[in-house]
């Protein structure tokens, strides 16, 4: 029997990506993305229910995944996620056992178009276009992410 592990995800940043260095020097960028789902409440009422998924993303080889996406994607950014699954357990300074999961990314991808802003830093983009498919800005005078059409408000989230 075989086994797989693999989660896609479209979703929008909720804050900025933070990039770090693992003693031996890769970078590493962590990440969150919201994502919304609709259901019906116990009156029939659609309701909208938003999760939040936290990210990593690393370089391995000559992939600069962590670098590009720490240099391209801001909060609010509309991004698609492909990676794996993973669950992390440790002690905390106080004693008490901890447990995260997240995604780490083998593949990002940058949804928003260049004109609705959503992403963005620099000038110009990766030279490869690398993210894999990713759609980097090519100006500075892209709008701001607050300008962009969203599922969720960057705003809305309590972090």
């Amino acid at each position: 029997m075989s086994n797989l592990n693999k989660a896609l995800l479209i979703g929008r940043l909720t804050k900025d990506p933070e990039m770090r260095y693992t003693p031996s020097g890769t970078a590493v960028t962590n990440f969150s993305i919201a994502t919304n789902r609709w259901s019906s409440g116990p009156e029939g009422e659609r309701k909208e229910f938003t999760d939040y998924h936290n990210i990593v993303a690393y370089n391995a080889g000559k992939r600069n995944l962590a670098e590009i996406v720490a240099q391209y994607t801001r909060k609010g950014a509309l991004v698609y996620i492909e990676g794996r699954i993973q669950t992390r357990s440790w002690e905390g300074q106080d004693g008490q056992k901890r447990r995260t999961t997240e995604i780490i990314a083998n593949d990002v991808q940058f949804l928003d178009s260049r004109s609705s802003g959503g992403g963005g830093g620099g000038t110009g983009g990766p030279a490869d276009g690398v993210a894999r498919g990713s759609r980097t800005p090519a100006s500075d005078d892209i709008p701001a992410p607050d300008d962009a059409p969203r599922d969720v408000d960057p705003d809305d989230i309590p972090f």
